[in-house]
């Protein structure tokens, strides 16, 4: 059953952030993850949610996904999205 990671993303520091982006995409596809929804266009439809960017990437397991984002590959990274955005991410089992 795979598993889903939906991260809402506010940008604060662009340069710094592009910086992630051109990395994450390569350590996400060597972990087995998939990105779904990357750049789409988000419509408000219920309640006061009007997020900036919405990311979401599906694994094959929770493991991979995990194995994925405590990798020494994603933690070297990991400090440009910290320091460039508040972002806020949940796990979906499908």
């Amino acid at each position: 059953m795979p598993v889903y990671m939906i991260i809402e993303i506010k940008v604060m520091d662009n340069e710094l952030y592009t910086r992630y982006v051109e990395k994450v995409p390569e350590i996400v596809k060597k972990h087995g993850g998939r990105y779904l929804v990357r750049r789409g266009k988000v419509i408000p439809m219920f309640g006061n949610w009007n997020p900036e960017r919405i990311v979401l990437i599906e694994f094959e397991t929770e493991e991979q996904l995990r194995n994925c984002f405590n990798s020494s590959e994603y933690l070297k990274i990991a400090p440009f999205r910290e320091n460039s955005t508040i972002t806020k991410a949940v796990i979906v089992n499908g």
